[in-house]
């Protein structure tokens, strides 16, 4: 493993996404110190990453909910028919 590059691949932003047990995604999008642009752009990346992550055998609905919430705070679900 390529340590420095592990390194300089975070410090530019790069975060890795997987399942949990319920087939959940726990993923951050930003700081409370973002703008309200750079974390619609962050969400708006992850989201179409999770999208072209679809297995072409994946059948039914892909998405069937998705919430955005502060560390501590109350969840405000998203419009999944908007998403991909």
């Amino acid at each position: 493993m390529d340590v420095t590059k592990a390194v300089n691949d975070i410090k530019a932003g790069k975060i890795e996404y997987r399942l949990d047990k319920a087939n959940i995604i726990h993923c951050p999008v930003g700081k409370a110190s973002f703008t309200e642009e750079q974390l619609t752009e962050n969400f708006n990346t992850l989201m179409d990453a999770i999208v072209k992550a679809k297995p072409a055998s994946a059948k039914g609905t892909y998405m069937k909910s998705v919430t955005v919430t502060s560390t501590m705070g109350p969840g405000i679900k998203v419009n999944t028919l908007k998403i991909g």
